[in-house]
């Protein structure tokens, strides 16, 4: 199995800072609700063929184009770590919401893959925008939905157990101190609301979308939590419920593991998960796209000049089997936006088998 670094202590270390439930476990605001679909054609139509990814902000925004009466055309978003304005921008240009940041895809279906908060501005912001979105997609026959990320565990650790001693990888710290060294933000905890915290709890840790595994860590610890998509889902949420600091803590420390599909091992890994949980390809966010491939954050251009090193679409690895979403946002890099599947190697139903 892979090596994942990066986790085992509680902290992040970054280049740019020191440092769910079962279905059914909605938040107060509609969040993973959509319309019922309508009846099915005659037969089944061809997989939309895959769009850009929507690498930076643009303006001309092409149409996210729904299918009538099946499911409209899949999407997902990467971390988005509080740069509100960012995201918005991001969307419009994947035609997605319109001028003024209302749901404008029909039947089209958006997942976040988590992390809506700490390092930049309005992590609140983004959520509020994000629990909008779900509402207004379902109103209109499609949907938005968000994963739970590494970040919303520790700002509920934070918001729920403040100065209760943890085990950091710098020693014994505070929740709250912990929050604060991995990129929390005072403003959104001043901002935060009861509505906020209930809907961050009941978010799923996993999904299966038309052959995609979708989750946020780049991680195998899931495979503690249960076998099945839905104990993986079930288990977190019931540990969140408990309002246990202790258990809340190990969640964060497991799920800010990463790097486990990266490196010689790494497709394996990818097919544990896989058999395990369904799909044919991973989908994260959780470790910028710079870190798994080795690439610094600055390149030398044709003319010489030292230039920022930015992704500008998702990271397809581990033999095809893993695409990862984080285009390190907090580092200057895009806010990844892309519909699914990808050109290269679209997954089919078929589950890759994990060998022993």
């Amino acid at each position: 199995m892979a090596q994942e670094p990066a986790g085992d202590s509680g902290v992040e270390f970054r280049a740019d800072a020191a440092g769910a439930a079962v279905p059914g476990h909605a938040a107060a605001a509609p969040v993973t609700t959509p319309a019922p679909p309508g009846p099915p054609p005659a037969a089944p139509p061809p997989p939309p063929p895959a769009a850009p990814a929507a690498a930076e902000a643009t303006t001309d925004a092409p149409a996210a184009t729904p299918s009538g009466d099946g499911p409209g055309p899949l999407y997902v978003v990467g971390d988005v770590h509080g740069y509100l304005d960012e995201l918005c921008a991001a969307l419009r240009a994947a035609g997605l919401t319109d001028e003024e940041d209302r749901w404008a895809a029909g039947s089209s279906r958006l997942w976040f893959l988590g992390d809506f908060t700490d390092r930049g501005p309005d992590g609140v912001g983004v959520i509020d925008l994000v629990m909008r979105l779900s509402a207004e997609a379902a109103a209109a026959g499609g949907y938005c939905k968000a994963l739970l990320g590494n970040h919303e565990l520790l700002l509920l650790g934070a918001h729920r157990f403040a100065d209760t001693p943890v085990e950091s990888g710098a020693g014994t710290a505070t929740f709250r101190a912990a929050w604060m060294l991995n990129g929390g933000q005072p403003s959104d905890m001043e901002r935060l609301e009861d509505h906020h915290v209930q809907w961050m709890s009941r978010l799923d840790s996993l999904a299966v979308e038309d052959g995609h595994l979708l989750l946020h860590s780049d991680t195998t610890a899931y495979l503690d939590y249960g076998d099945t998509v839905e104990d993986v889902n079930d288990a977190v949420f019931q540990a969140l419920q408990r309002l246990d600091s202790a258990e809340t803590w190990e969640l964060f420390r497991k799920f800010t593991r990463r790097f486990a599909f990266r490196d010689e091992d790494g497709p394996e890994a990818a097919r544990t998960l896989l058999s395990t949980y369904g799909g044919a390809r991973i989908v994260h966010g959780h470790s910028p796209i710079p870190y798994l491939t080795g690439e610094g954050d600055t390149a030398i251009d044709e003319d010489g000049e030292e230039r920022p090193l930015r992704p500008t679409e998702p990271h397809l690895y581990a033999e095809e089997l893993a695409i990862a979403m984080d285009g390190g946002v907090t580092m200057g890099g895009p806010m990844l936006v892309s519909r699914l599947p990808l050109t290269a190697g679209a997954p089919d139903s078929a589950v890759p088998a994990a060998t022993a």
